[in-house]
């Protein structure tokens, strides 16, 4: 039987790592009997964290779907990581979820991370409650939460509940709409007892209802009119005035309890159902028209309907060596059938779907079909990737892709034996299309795979799934700075091979005039041959030489870039020049003719945004300085700074985990090429030092 539309939810459990979002996933799932054990992080028995690396450091490294039936609803929960590295997940799992549960702890209240999934959330409209965790631990304070999360997010939270007793004495709560105390029993079964409320708690509950109920009407004129009136507002009026508050976000419901020890986690489940979207309830979506209609480009908008043409958005990639590929997607509109052929219309590529799975963790479950509203996931997709558009074939829609992932921090792999080196390749492309975030590619100068992430952590994890999944052991190593080599006075040197072995002999001459270019001049070769000193024929060769010569500068061996090169004289010999003669003369002119111009190195100068809190702006400023930075200005924004600045390169290879260390982190900032400048004199002897001890190894 067909799920009313109006009864799907579709939401993401978030908050910063640690505040327990995959333990309160679990006890969510168990009370809905939707699993048979209550699955525990730190025990490995999880069935939402289930990946090696996640058992390792426990925490949750992807996102993971599961599904449960409660209450008439059919609701899709997604666990999603917390830990700053891996919060690509968790942007990506908010475009599709119309819902979010926001944890809070009990103890610490909001951390930085929270914020930044705050501001995902913002970006797509999701609707939120809160549930404040760890009620039961020492130190631990509803109130202080809630107003932490007034204060840090710049939100109204209105409590729904009153704990009975906290920390130590916590074993329950007074629901405040219905003026009931829940008292749980203390062994994770998620048992309670429905109770009138203790005496020594009756004038709070009072006061909070009364003070929870005057937040709660302003969200209908209605209901504001008779509240003033003094009339008497039912139950059932409330919990209308609570969803349309939570559906046009004018405030964030927060209810409490124990994740760990199943405690005030129904209660939330009911508020999920009575608060969070159904499809219906955030509209149409929008896309862009694709395929040949004459209006191909222009918007599109596709209706949460079971009778509107099918489409999808897919959101995670999932690749296991030994069963494929797996594409996770929201269905927003219209049937999918399994056995039937969809359009990806970000590609225009026609793909068969052969099998569709419910997801549970890390099991999956074959249905016959998926609706609007339910998420869903298709085996051996072979042209789809993440970010990508399934429609029906007859009217193609392409809803947006997700944003490019900024990486902050590079790494240089190096295999550890030549069966490692052959592997790199198809392996990190594996990687790259389950988590877009990786950037892998080689560096042409030095020659380098880099392998580039958002942090430390996400880069070690990426190298470890490396190993486990395609067998290829890898090292991380500091990256080498693709420095260059440049002149920076004006010569004329001749270059002449002769060479005489018996039969014939090799002979090439050639003048050159060799001066600098402009920064970002590049090379420029000129021919200025007059009087056929040098055949015609020969005058590539001596091109070809001097870029040859330039692949290797004279101080480091780096690349020389800037220079212009006009070969304006020389000799030839009838039977002994060739092609080859003048290219080693020309390459040999360049060589003599760079030492005498005073050779200097070159470095990589990037475009830094750097986004602090205010308190911490003199320190970067001062820090920025430190690495020879030049600050070009800085930008207020709510409660933080944007620091627009120029650095070399070589300073801020390691400035990710440099930034998170000074910021507490709670700093972000992106980075991207700019230009070359001139390395001062005092580092340029460390550079030469540094590559001469390093051209052994390189040998080696």
């Amino acid at each position: 039987m067909e799920i009313p539309l109006t009864n799907k939810r579709n939401i993401s459990v978030i908050a910063h790592g640690g505040a327990g979002k995959t333990s309160l996933s679990e006890a969510i799932l168990f009370n809905a009997k939707a699993t048979d054990k209550l699955g525990r992080v730190d025990d490995d028995t999880s069935l939402l964290d289930y990946e090696p690396e996640e058992h390792k450091r426990k925490i949750t490294i992807s996102a993971a779907v599961h599904h449960y039936d409660w209450g008439g609803c059919r609701v899709n929960v997604i666990d999603t990581p917390g830990y700053p590295d891996f919060l690509t997940e968790t942007r990506d799992s908010l475009r599709v979820a119309g819902g979010a549960v926001v944890i809070l702890s009990a103890i610490s209240g909001v951390k930085v991370q929270t914020e930044k999934i705050w501001e995902f959330a913002d970006e797509f409209e999701v609707c939120r409650i809160a549930y404040v965790n760890k009620m039961d631990r020492e130190r631990a304070s509803f109130f202080r939460a809630v107003d932490d999360m007034e204060r840090v997010l710049k939100v109204k939270g209105v409590p729904m509940q009153l704990p009975i007793g906290e920390a130590e004495a916590f074993k329950g709560v007074v629901d405040l709409l219905t003026m009931k105390a829940y008292y749980y029993k203390d062994d994770a079964s998620g048992s309670f007892d429905i109770k009138d409320i203790p005496s020594g708690l009756k004038k709070d509950a009072e006061k909070m209802r009364e003070s929870m109920i005057e937040s709660v009407v302003e969200a209908d004129d209605a209901l504001t009119e008779k509240y003033l009136n003094g009339e008497a507002i039912s139950v059932d009026e409330l919990k209308k005035a609570v969803r349309e508050g939570v559906l046009t976000r004018r405030f964030i419901p927060v209810y409490m309890g124990s994740a760990l020890k199943n405690m005030g986690v129904n209660l939330l489940m009911d508020a999920i159902n009575l608060s969070l979207p159904a499809p219906p309830d955030k509209g149409t979506i929008r896309g862009v028209l694709k395929g040949r209609n004459p209006r191909t480009g222009e918007e599109e908008v596709r209706e949460p309907d079971y009778n509107a043409p099918f489409s999808a958005f897919v959101f995670k990639t999932v690749i296991d060596p030994y069963t494929g590929k797996l594409s996770l997607f929201r269905v927003y509109s219209g049937v999918l059938h399994a056995d039937s052929t969809v359009l990806n219309a970000s590609r225009d590529a026609k793909e068969k779907i052969s099998h569709l799975y419910l997801l549970e963790g890390k099991k999956i479950k074959e249905v016959a079909k998926a609706s609007a509203g339910d998420i869903v996931a298709a085996a051996k997709l072979k042209d789809t990737l993440t970010g990508d558009t399934l429609s029906d074939v007859g009217s193609p829609v392409a809803f947006p892709p997700f944003p490019p992932v900024s990486t902050t921090l590079s790494y240089a792999i190096h295999p550890k034996t030549k069966a490692d080196e052959d592997k790199v390749p198809a392996g990190m492309q594996r990687l790259m299309e389950e988590d877009p975030s990786v950037e892998f590619k080689r560096d042409e100068q030095t020659n380098e795979f880099l392998l580039s992430g958002v942090g430390q952590v996400h880069l070690e994890v990426s190298i470890e799934k490396l190993k486990r999944k395609y067998g290829c052991d890898v090292e991380l190593k500091t990256p080498r700075v693709p420095y260059k080599e440049t002149i920076r006075s004006h010569v004329k040197m001749q270059g002449k091979y002769k060479k005489q072995s018996g039969g014939r002999g090799q002979y090439g001459d050639a003048w050159l005039d060799i001066s600098p270019l402009p920064r970002g001049g590049g090379f420029e070769f000129v021919d200025n041959i007059v009087g056929g000193s040098i055949p015609r024929q020969y005058i590539p060769a001596v091109e070809k030489g001097v870029r040859e010569a330039m692949v290797s500068g004279i101080l480091c061996g780096f690349p020389v870039v800037d220079v212009k090169v006009s070969l304006y004289d020389g000799s030839y010999h009838s039977v002994d020049s060739s092609e080859m003669a003048f290219k080693i003369a020309a390459s040999m002119g360049f060589k003599k003719g760079m030492e005498q111009a005073h050779p200097v190195i070159l470095e990589p100068v990037v475009r830094m945004e750097i986004s602090v809190p205010d308190d911490k702006l003199g320190d970067i400023i001062g820090d920025i300085n430190a690495r020879r930075g030049k600050i070009l200005g800085a930008e207020p924004k709510a409660g933080s700074q944007t620091i627009k600045a120029l650095v070399p390169m070589a300073e801020v290879i390691t400035y990710a985990t440099d930034l998170k260390s000074m910021t507490a982190d709670r700093g972000i900032f992106t980075m991207e090429f700019s230009h070359y400048e001139e390395v001062p004199t005092y580092l340029s002897q460390k550079i030469i030092s540094a590559a001469k001890t390093e051209k052994p190894d390189e040998k080696h």
